[in-house]
């Protein structure tokens, strides 16, 4: 049988085509010409793809409900493609689009003629039998088409891989190969586009339900730190936030306490939405560009164990504390938090890791130290760090995860009185601000006042140091600049530099009185 041939229902009438002849109404196929082992013909199913044009060409109105789901370019037949783009064409215009209205503008077309001329097109109509099952068909021929372009995506890879050339390195294949596959996964996408009202508010009652659950005030990842949670409600997915501060602030150090903390915070369960997941904490990504993954294990252990992080690195422990290090270790082996220390790696690489990372073992956060160490393609330094920042909310966006990237700021800080960052002290582009949904500063006021020590013969100036070191000492301030979703406004932190850990700080009311 032809390929587009359509048998005859003995159960339907037939119809007169265009130029009198009469044409026999189709049965309903739901067969898929896949092909035989061995066999070069590319999956496909002429029968679903006649059924679907025939449906929307008998009623417009079904368009709408598939042209989410496919378009044109999923067609294996040329013919079919075009009907469907003559069609859509004149829907999205208000336009009827019926087998007489395509006739005007089809007529010429030769593929059409090979196929009987503008009477295959009354013949589509005939062969509708049912506007039901339109989504079935768009979806099967949607699916077909995927495994199409992934057998035309195995084989481009194949052809790259035999080609040896200098310029075209396998590492470099292999992360372009993860971005095809993975753009191939998010085509056709039925929940892009539009949502009803119904349906945000449904979404945003949710998180409120959540976060209402938690005790209120949090309805994103909790940091570790209770005053920083309630600053920012957490850490949302989608979001990118920026955390800047000057070297030796500590920005390295607060980014891996609340990696670790999210980390150990992780449970797996049921989510309020029925899936899967992590339902505390979660697993954790962090690209340390300029500490190897050593270093930032050393920070952990440090925090984890209590012991200096100098002491570990010169190994000068005593055996208690060499053992508290051990066990450290151990109730650690289970942690999800997962490091990468690639440096200077180019922003689509790192994005290409942070989805594979998310395909193979889940990702609820990503951490990034830091976004200046990153690559782009552009020549100029602000259009790179533009690109480095577009892309790091692209990853945020992409894979629903909250993105904390770390930044430094420029040297201006140093020349002011008050030492304390702004906005306008972020490294090298006005993009960083304007991609983040928040950006925090850290600022230890500690380190500055530590370097004012006044002479030994200053009496009076030294004890005045004396005083302002002693009410500074083991504090620190996250200030936030910008959250687009909340309040601005300063977090104060206990910081144990010896232990590289930031903590919650207690209020005067929170301590015990004195004899307790």
């Amino acid at each position: 049988m032809c390929p587009h041939s359509l048998p005859k229902d003995p159960t339907m009438n037939e119809i007169k085509s265009f130029d009198g002849d009469t044409a026999p109404l189709p049965m309903p196929m739901d067969g898929t010409n896949m092909p035989a082992a061995g066999a070069n013909e590319l999956p496909h199913s002429v029968e679903a793809e006649q059924q679907l044009l025939g449906a929307i060409l008998t009623n417009n109105d079904v368009f709408d409900r598939i042209a989410m789901t496919i378009n044109s370019t999923h067609f294996y037949d040329p013919v079919h493609a075009r009907i469907f783009e003559v069609a859509a064409a004149r829907i999205s215009k208000n336009a009827l689009a019926s087998p007489v209205t395509l006739k005007a503008f089809m007529e010429d077309d030769a593929g059409l003629k090979e196929l009987g001329g503008p009477s295959y097109l009354v013949k589509l109509a005939g062969a509708s039998i049912s506007s039901f099952a339109v989504r079935d068909y768009a979806q099967m021929i949607y699916d077909l088409a995927i495994r199409r372009e992934l057998i035309s995506l195995g084989n481009s890879i194949a052809d790259k891989a035999r080609r040896v050339d200098v310029a075209s390195e396998p590492t470099e294949q292999i992360v372009e190969a993860e971005q095809s596959l993975y753009m191939l996964a998010e085509q056709g996408q039925s929940e892009s586009g539009f949502k009803s009202f119904l349906k945000a508010v449904t979404e945003a009652v949710n998180v409120t339900n959540e976060a209402y659950q938690r005790g209120g005030g949090m309805a994103g990842i909790s940091t570790g730190l209770a005053d920083l949670d309630k600053q920012l409600g957490g850490l949302h997915p989608s979001d990118l936030l920026i955390l800047a501060g000057r070297p030796s602030m500590g920005k390295t150090s607060l980014a891996t306490n609340i990696a670790f903390n999210v980390a150990k915070a992780y449970k797996r369960g049921k989510k309020s939405d029925g899936t899967e997941g992590a339902v505390d904490g979660g697993v954790v990504g962090f690209f340390s560009l300029e500490m190897s993954a050593e270093q930032l294990a050393g920070r952990i252990l440090a925090e984890a164990s209590e012991i200096s992080s100098h002491k570990i690195r010169q190994g000068d422990m005593t055996e208690g504390e060499f053992r508290r290090f051990v066990q450290a270790a151990k109730d650690l082996e289970a942690c999800p938090l997962f490091i990468d220390d690639t440096p200077a790696i180019p922003i689509s690489q790192l994005a290409a890791r942070a989805r594979r990372l998310k395909r193979t073992h889940g990702l609820d956060l990503l951490v990034i130290d830091y976004l200046q160490l990153c690559r782009g393609m552009s020549d100029n330094r602000v259009n790179e760090i533009a690109e480095i920042s577009m892309g790091m909310k692209a990853i945020a966006k992409e894979l629903n995860i909250p993105v904390v990237a770390l930044s430094q700021l420029s040297r201006q800080v140093e020349s002011r009185d008050d030492k304390r960052p702004q906005l306008s002290d972020l490294r090298e582009s006005g993009s960083i601000e304007q991609d983040a949904d928040v950006v925090m500063f850290v600022f230890r006021e500690e380190y500055y006042k530590e370097r004012e020590k006044p002479g030994d013969h200053e009496l009076d100036k030294m004890e005045e140091w004396k005083q302002a070191m002693e009410r500074l000492h083991a504090k620190a301030e996250v200030i936030v600049g910008k959250q687009r979703h909340g309040p601005i406004g300063t977090v104060e932190l206990s910081f144990e530099a010896q232990f590289t850990r930031f903590g919650n700080l207690a209020k005067a009311w929170q301590q015990e009185p004195e004899g307790y």
